[in-house]
């Protein structure tokens, strides 16, 4: 294993990447990309575990960049490939990615359920060089014949443990198999555990491992608390917490929990949005803007939330139905304090489930702060700054449509699709060119 670096400086990065750095205000790296950098440059197969939000991102994406630049993709053949369980973590990943891809003159798509699906094949057959995708929609264009994965040298997994608990193993094996057999395999998580260990057996060779934190929550610049409520406070006590000052996310279990929150905020006066995998890809990139730009102060989601967000500044996130798993409970608290600022994760729990509660905790390496609340209660608004909500309703009206031009390398797809972005619909042919079947006449 090679020596850590203490700055971007000493890891032989491209000078274009170098100053890509500087301009976005980043001048040392994070204990994760210190640690992978020098092997994930070496071209090395690589295993990367740190808490969300600790960098992954960049870790493995300017390896990826740096080792991919100077190189020009075939039309629907890109060259480097990142595979993610979600949309809004592709749509994240290239985000943060694409600047520093410009800066070595890389082409980036994201291809994911939701948008175009016509779109996406013909960004991919215009080329690009490193590819955003989720498992089900990356299937669904290799079968239209729209993209090949055989000139693929840089493969990543993001989120690689979620993958596995998605069912998304079959696809991502069948993905593997496709991508050339001598390049380089990087898997960077949270947690690297169930299914990831066939992956790596199966598709890595040598690979080299680093984890700069441990499987539990161990971020200092984050604060744990479990708030007992009485089952006849808890929706009050959450009504408060929703009309705080600032950004706050409440994790629900269920869309329909999710949904029916949403509207009993919205009716007390709180500028709530629900977001689940209900929610169409337009509709959610749009509540998504909404909460970053505080048009939406409390965003109600699933899990489906709980990785691919990131808005800075988040400092609480509430978890109004406890987790089932320890490693959830770590990926929703992984919204806040992220990159070293300081949040905090509040758990609300009724009697029946305080034994569950405890256990969960336990296993994740938590010893929370717990204290029993009621809805009204100065110990409510010293930790989470609840307070009375104007009691007046408010809608949150969507932003007039605005028909941009797209960059012809980043897009995704039409129709009904899965979580993974498999579609359901039938594709459009609209930005093809080609023309439609006339209809036929009624008859009279």
């Amino acid at each position: 294993m090679t020596d850590v670096i203490p700055s971007f400086a000493g890891t032989g990065l491209a000078p274009a990447l170098l100053a890509a750095l500087s301009a976005q205000g980043i001048a040392e790296p994070f204990p994760i990309q210190s640690a992978t950098l020098p092997d994930s440059l070496a071209g090395r197969d690589v295993l990367g575990r740190g808490r969300t939000g600790s960098g992954k991102t960049l870790a493995f994406g300017l390896a990826l960049l740096h080792r991919t630049a100077g190189r020009r993709a075939r039309p629907g053949r890109p060259l480097a490939l990142v595979l993610v369980p979600t949309r809004e973590l592709a749509q994240q990943v290239t985000t943060a990615l694409s600047p520093y891809a410009r800066a070595v003159g890389l082409r980036c798509a994201t291809v994911v359920g939701g948008l175009s699906l016509q779109r996406q094949a013909d960004a991919l057959r215009a080329g690009v060089e490193v590819l955003v995708a989720t498992p089900g929609r990356l299937h669904d264009l290799i079968n239209r014949g729209d993209a090949r994965l055989d000139q693929v040298q840089v493969t990543v997994l993001d989120e690689a443990d979620q993958m596995a608990d998605m069912g998304f193993l079959p696809q991502v094996t069948k993905l593997l198999e496709q991508v050339a057999p001598d390049g380089q395999r990087m898997l960077f998580s949270a947690t690297l555990d169930g299914g990831v260990d066939r992956l790596v057996r199966r598709f890595l060779s040598d690979p080299v491992s680093h984890s700069v934190d441990p499987g539990t929550a161990t971020v200092t610049a984050m604060s744990h608390h479990v708030l007992h409520v009485d089952p006849m406070e808890k929706t009050a006590a959450v009504t408060r917490i929703a009309a705080r000052e600032g950004r706050t996310i409440l994790f629900l279990g269920t869309k329909h929990r999710a949904d029916r929150l949403a509207r009993q905020l919205l009716a007390r006066g709180v500028r709530a949005a629900a977001l689940h995998g209900g929610k169409s890809q337009p509709q959610r990139t749009r509540i998504l803007e909404q909460f970053r730009t505080g048009l939406v102060t409390t965003l109600v989601a699933t899990d489906v939330a709980a990785r691919g967000i990131h808005v800075d500044g988040l400092d609480l996130v509430v978890n109004v139905d406890p987790p089932t798993e320890a490693k959830d409970y770590l990926h929703r608290g992984g919204r806040t304090a992220r990159a070293g600022q300081p949040g905090r994760v509040v758990t609300l729990v009724v009697p029946e489930q305080r034994r569950d509660v405890s256990r969960l905790m336990a296993t994740a390496g938590i010893r929370p702060e717990s204290v029993q609340v009621r809805s009204g209660d100065d110990a409510l608004a010293r930790l989470t700054g609840a307070r009375e909500p104007s009691g007046v309703p408010v809608t949150i009206a969507p932003p007039a449509p605005v028909r941009a031009a797209r960059p012809a390398s980043v897009r995704a797809t039409d129709g009904a699709t899965d979580e993974g972005g498999s579609q359901v619909g039938r594709p459009t042919h609209r930005a093809s060119g080609r023309s439609r079947r006339p209809r036929r006449p009624r008859r009279a």
